[in-house]
């Protein structure tokens, strides 16, 4: 029960590696909002959560709005007295290659991935200023720290969300809010799903022809593998880490 009596808000949670993550909080005692565009998954998130005997509660945010931001903090605030944890996890998928991204593509990618990901922590941050503590994980990606092919403009975010949580930890670190980066590999989402099927793949085909010739463990992750990683850094047990990078790829990068 690491999080019990506290508040996390994780974004992009109806699905997927937000999911996980709300799971795992509720789960290890945390108050959590379930912030997302998909307003039905998110209310089943929230739902899951209470039946299992959390506590939970879902919105409906667009993070690349200040004025949806904003009212998502508030919402934490008004509901459970403020914010101890902030995961930024929501993000949009746009595959181009440097020849045929349009301007509307960067628009989208970086709109949600990165000034997304800064909103939502300026007004987190309000909150966590007020009690004088606070832990952000923002979710980048391997993608962040490696170049994928044909993924110009998702590249670019991810490696963006790596270099903003360094410069997030400098700026608070004086008032004890902590911020870490977690870079998940090739995680078994639905957003992954969805990729495979789109491209007329089958799991077994990517696996064999992408995932063993390049990966350690020889599979896709889990997402509540890479949750266990995200609810560590935000918990106490790593009060002495602050601007750390900590892929979760079964070995991709290595």
């Amino acid at each position: 029960m690491r999080f019990n009596g506290k508040t996390a808000i994780v974004t992009g949670a109806a699905s997927g590696i937000g999911r996980a993550a709300a799971l795992r909080f509720a789960h290890e005692g945390a108050n959590v909002l379930i912030a997302d565009l998909n307003e039905d998954g998110a209310a089943r998130v929230a739902a899951e959560i209470e039946a299992a005997g959390g506590r939970a509660e879902s919105i409906v945010a667009d993070v690349s709005s200040a004025d949806g931001a904003r009212e998502m903090v508030e919402s934490a605030r008004s509901l459970w007295g403020g914010v101890d944890v902030l995961v930024n996890n929501a993000a949009v998928f746009v595959y181009k290659r440097v020849e045929d991204a349009t301007r509307a593509d960067w628009d989208t990618v970086m709109g949600v991935n990165v000034v997304g990901t800064s909103l939502c922590s300026r007004y987190a941050v309000e909150a966590m200023k007020e009690k004088g503590s606070g832990s952000i994980v923002n979710v980048a990606s391997i993608n962040g720290l490696i170049a994928m092919p044909d993924q110009f403009t998702y590249n670019a975010s991810k490696a963006a969300i790596v270099e903003m949580s360094k410069s997030m930890a400098v700026d608070l670190g004086p008032f004890n809010i902590r911020v870490n980066c977690v870079c998940p590999g090739v995680t078994d989402t639905p957003a992954l799903r969805r990729t495979i099927d789109e491209m007329g793949f089958t799991e077994e085909a990517v696996i064999a022809g992408y995932i063993e010739p390049r990966c350690i463990i020889k599979r896709f992750g889990k997402p509540a593998e890479v949750a266990a990683v995200i609810a560590f850094l935000a918990s106490d047990e790593a009060s002495y880490m602050t601007g750390a990078t900590v892929v979760v790829d079964g070995g991709f990068t290595a």
